[in-house]
């Protein structure tokens, strides 16, 4: 699934989340197991938060609070208040393979191009799907001016194969219109779920293309066409894991496979990033695979136009002017034999060139 939604139901599984997401298996040895966030929403640009998410201000929104201020923003009092809800988007698996196989300037590009596709989309759930309530009862529904989120970016899965995603968490707390704020219909985000995938797939499908990358879109859906089906396969090893327990534990329902999701969960082992890299590299190796050279990848109609070949001037391939040359002096010579203009058989064409295309035919 690219785009997935479940519900924080307390602030207490809400700052446990935070811890969790706040690490990352893929780390470098001068920021070790930190997974790099930052905000996103206009709720965000109206709390001037900017930056990395500190646990300091994601707790203060899951408790209703201006992180800056410390002023309530919304009423958290009630049993049944949610804090925030987490939509997960996930790349493709052979984009993922795609970025972890790649020169590093390749990989930055591919990376950025999947946090703008979450960016594209999070925009999209802001402007048509995000809605608060207020009035007595809340029954008055009306759209909201922005939503609060805090971006998690990782680069594996649990197995440690590679696995672009983002946690989006959005916060139960949004601005209205007349510069109050309110809870989110949280029906209204579960209902987008499916949606907001599409356009995340899509954004980052034609961002891919305008790299050059070569894809073959599949419904809603796309693959990179420079990784084979069984490499993609063979990096899947989280997938393979709950399919497996599905079929032990006879699960064929989503809530089935979402206990065999949870019945095979490893904890997480980060690993220095670089030891990633090439345990990746050895084995795509290990499977006799080596990813096509940059220029091979590269789709036709992407490539570079070939130059346009300029019409031979050499001494082999005379010039028009030339024959224009040749045409006046063979006129002359038959005026002079005296036998006149009669039977005059002149050829413009390049006999060297007309030979040349023959061969190509």
């Amino acid at each position: 699934m690219v785009a997935s939604i479940s519900a924080r139901k307390s602030v207490g599984a809400a700052v446990a989340y935070f811890k969790h997401m706040a690490q990352d298996e893929y780390y470098t040895k001068e920021n070790e197991a930190e997974a790099e966030s930052d905000w996103d929403g206009h709720g965000s640009q109206r709390l001037a938060l900017d930056g990395d998410v500190s646990r300091r201000d994601f707790e203060a929104l899951l408790n209703g609070y201006d992180p800056k201020t410390g002023e309530p923003l919304v009423q958290t009092g009630n049993k049944s208040h949610a804090p925030g809800w987490d939509m997960t988007y996930s790349a493709p698996k052979s984009v993922s393979v795609l970025w972890a196989l790649s020169t590093p300037h390749e990989r930055s590009k591919i990376e950025a191009a999947h946090r703008q596709a979450v960016s594209v989309a999070t925009k999209h759930l802001e402007d048509n799907h995000a809605f608060t309530r207020r009035g007595k009862g809340g029954t008055v529904r009306e759209p909201v001016a922005g939503l609060t989120i805090a971006r998690f970016h990782h680069h594996t899965s649990r197995d440690l194969d590679p696995q672009l995603h983002t946690h989006a968490f959005i916060f139960n707390a949004a601005p209205r219109h007349d510069q109050t704020w309110g809870t989110l219909i949280s029906r209204e985000l579960y209902k987008a779920q499916k949606e907001t995938g599409a356009v995340y797939r899509n954004q980052l499908a034609n961002a891919l293309e305008r790299e050059g990358h070569v894809i073959d879109r599949q419904g809603s859906s796309f693959r990179m066409r420079a990784i084979p089906h069984h490499i993609e396969r063979a990096f899947s090893k989280r997938r393979q894991a709950i399919e497996e327990a599905a079929k032990a534990h006879g699960y064929r329902t989503p809530k089935g496979m979402e206990l065999a999701a949870l019945r095979t969960r490893q904890a997480k082992r980060p690993r220095e990033r670089a030891a990633l890299f090439q345990a990746w590299s050895q084995e795509a190796r290990a499977l006799g695979f080596k990813l096509p050279d940059r220029q091979q990848q590269i789709a036709p109609s992407r490539s570079t136009p070939k130059a346009i070949q300029p019409q031979r001037t050499t001494a082999s391939s005379p010039s028009l002017s030339q024959s224009l040359q040749r045409l006046v002096l063979t006129a002359a010579l038959a005026f002079r034999s005296s036998r006149g203009m009669s039977g005059l058989n002149v050829s413009l064409r390049d006999s060297n060139r007309d030979h040349d295309i023959e061969a190509e035919r």
